[in-house]
């Protein structure tokens, strides 16, 4: 389980170390931050499942992610780490040299993978400063790379051999496990709402795309009582139909008292649509290590909200889960199980209310 996240000079957190629960619930007003705490967590998954930087690039390049408060005279730099039991990671990001061929991508000055939640000189198991990579060996002894990293090479993306470098193997699968659930789409459009294919797919595309098979999965190989349960609890005694064609061509339907005949996916509203989408998320019959959803209660009538928190409550029973949200129903439904930070804005920078800047759990940055 992660337990502590630590963001530096990402956008409006020039500075957050903040400690994360099995379930966590991140709130605040509009503007506080929220979006950029989501943001970080996804480059930070990024960063360490593949070494990618294309997300940041994505973002409009490391200049537009840097953060935008006021200069307080500290160095220009972006720095993300997290700390779980197990391993922990960190990376530190400076801006690209005058005419580099690339000027998104930032210049990585330095990364370390530690065993452990605290980072000390005996817990290092990999860094890496500027070019140069090092790798404990099983005696203890530090052996350093005869090759070289380019600067905008990640640690992450050049070690991946099980055999030589398991640490760095495993905390890459270790992310891997991480789901992020965001903008699944509900307009007239959307794949989720046409026929899918009745194949194995125990894990819902971020998109909601796959929806149909998805939900199929759950009611074959899942909890399927709790997919019965928990759309009767939402839509007043209403059922799921999911039937299957001769070609494997599977439909949903949603059965509601009253009507005729079921609704099939294209006729539902954004609502119910998202809300079978986050059904399909929480009820995953392979659950992930890390959960983050950002906003769920996005085109959800505040009537959803306690079911919903009852369906995250139980994901949080198999996942450690992260929801950001400024829903205070859906707040105050998970506020007796989880942890929740109230994010405020001040001088720019975002914070954690009643929390001052070094009062959070213990970290320390790689230095360069």
């Amino acid at each position: 389980m992660i337990r502590t996240v630590a963001i530096e000079g990402y956008r409006s957190l020039e500075y957050l170390v903040t400690g994360l629960d099995r379930l966590t619930v991140v709130t605040g007003a509009n503007g506080t931050g929220k979006t950029s705490v989501y943001r970080a967590l996804r480059l930070l998954a990024d960063l360490t499942r593949e070494g990618a930087l294309t997300t940041l690039a994505q973002e409009g390049g490391m200049r537009s992610a840097l953060h935008a408060g006021p200069w307080t005279g500290k160095r220009v730099g972006m720095r993300l780490g997290f700390a779980s039991d197990d391993l922990s990671y960190a990376i530190d990001l400076g801006l690209p040299q005058p005419g580099t061929p690339f000027g998104l991508d930032p210049e990585i000055k330095v990364e370390a993978i530690w065993a452990g939640p605290v980072l000390r000189p005996a817990s290092v198991l990999a860094d890496r400063h500027g070019t140069r990579v090092r790798t404990r060996g099983d005696d203890g002894a530090w052996r350093t790379a005869a090759w070289k990293l380019g600067t905008h090479e990640s640690l992450m993306s050049a070690l991946a051999d099980p055999s030589e470098t398991p640490e760095l193997y495993a905390i890459r699968e270790q992310a891997k496990g991480w789901r992020f659930y965001d903008h699944m789409r509900t307009d007239p459009a959307a794949v989720a709402r046409r026929p899918g294919i009745a194949t194995f797919t125990p894990v819902l595309a971020t998109g909601g795309e796959d929806l149909a098979a998805a939900l199929t999965t759950i009611e074959r190989v899942g909890n399927a009582a709790l997919l019965e349960a928990t759309v009767a609890d939402a839509f007043d005694g209403a059922s799921l139909e999911i039937t299957e064609d001769e070609d494997g061509t599977c439909r949903l339907g949603l059965h509601q008292p009253g009507l005729r005949r079921p609704l099939g996916a294209h006729e539902l509203s954004d609502g119910t649509l998202r809300y079978l989408m986050l059904v399909a998320a929480l009820l995953s019959p392979r659950p992930p290590g890390l959960l983050v959803l950002n906003e769920p209660e996005q085109s959800l009538h505040p009537s959803l909200m306690p079911a919903l928190a009852a369906l995250i409550l139980d994901a949080a029973e198999r996942s450690q889960v992260v929801v950001i949200t400024h829903a205070g129903d859906l707040v105050r439904a998970l506020r007796p199980e989880a942890q929740v930070l109230e994010l405020v804005r001040s001088g720019g920078s975002t914070g954690v209310a009643d929390q001052l800047t070094f009062e959070g759990p213990a970290w320390t940055w790689p230095s360069r």
